[in-house]
């Protein structure tokens, strides 16, 4: 990836990037670890962004 980013695919990215949260740690107990992934997770290498 370049060094130079247009600022619009950087601001992308950057959402991407706050998207990417895991659940917070009282939903899991709450839900009796039912729930310990949100289906938006992405993993860097596995699935890229298209941006």
């Amino acid at each position: 990836m370049s060094r130079n980013k247009h600022v619009a695919r950087k601001l992308r990215m950057a959402k991407a990037n706050r998207q990417n949260r895991r659940v917070p740690a009282w939903v899991m107990v709450k839900t009796n670890y039912r729930v310990r992934s949100h289906p938006k997770m992405r993993h860097w290498r596995r699935t890229k962004l298209k941006v």
